[in-house]
């Protein structure tokens, strides 16, 4: 359903969560996502400014699509922008951040509900190949494929519970918590027992076991919010 991350995941996903607001075609739209994807891998932080002058000199462009693709980005909460100063990547006070992962954990455990009701062997099969390329990126030490692999399978998880409502109210949290969820994944020590309470999960749903599941998927939001507690993150400039 999903190709490799190497094939171009990360695009496909970051794509997908703009869709609402890019085709994906125009300068406008690369710039855009690439902008994204530099917020949620974290190599921009909140705070940082992004220089229009130099993002058009970047993508040999004019400052024009630099401005839609930052207004698109202001659209969907990855940047501020504020007369009289440069844009920058926008801020996420902790306790916003622990409001947004209490809400991820229990919309993500009435997605398990829905997925132990209604999976076929085809969903877990699917399921199944997101965790064998999970366990493969702990093996190599790869965050960055741990994180999208991650994402595919959460999404998955979300299309098979064949919901478009539970799907469209998932969709408007998804962008602002792939920064964060990055963030959680990039602390040391976190892929192997993630890998784990994944590997967990699956068993949970092929098992038909609800409440496990449940369970499950709540403890893992709330450990992936406790790894960012941990971090030091505030959402302040420093």
């Amino acid at each position: 359903m999903y190709p490799s991350i190497a094939e171009g995941g990360r695009r496909l996903e970051v794509t997908r969560m703009l869709g609402r607001g890019i085709a994906g075609h125009s300068i406008a739209d690369e710039i855009a996502l690439a902008v994204a994807t530099e917020i949620i891998e974290g190599r921009l932080s909140p705070g940082d400014d992004l220089n229009s002058v130099e993002l058009a000199r970047t993508f040999n462009s004019s400052r024009t699509p630099v401005r839609e693709a930052l207004l698109v980005l202001e659209r969907e909460g990855f940047v501020e922008i504020t007369a009289r100063r440069r844009p920058r990547v926008a801020r996420l006070l902790l306790s916003e951040v622990r409001e947004l992962y209490s809400l991820r954990a229990e919309l993500y455990a009435v997605v398990s509900r829905a997925v132990v009701r209604v999976a076929t062997e085809a969903d877990l099969e699917m399921l199944r190949g997101h965790q064998r390329a999970l366990e493969a990126a702990v093996a190599d030490g790869d965050v960055d494929r741990y994180f999208w692999v991650n994402v595919q399978f959460r999404n998955t998880e979300a299309d098979i519970a064949r919901d478009a409502t539970l799907r469209r109210v998932l969709d408007t949290l998804a962008l602002r918590a792939l920064q964060l969820r990055h963030l959680s994944l990039s602390q040391p020590g976190r892929l192997g027992p993630s890998a784990d309470d994944h590997a967990r999960l699956l068993k949970a749903y092929e098992d038909r076991d609800a409440d496990l599941a449940s369970a499950l998927t709540r403890s893992l939001v709330r450990a992936g919010f406790a790894a960012i507690e941990r971090s030091g993150w505030t959402g302040e400039e420093t």
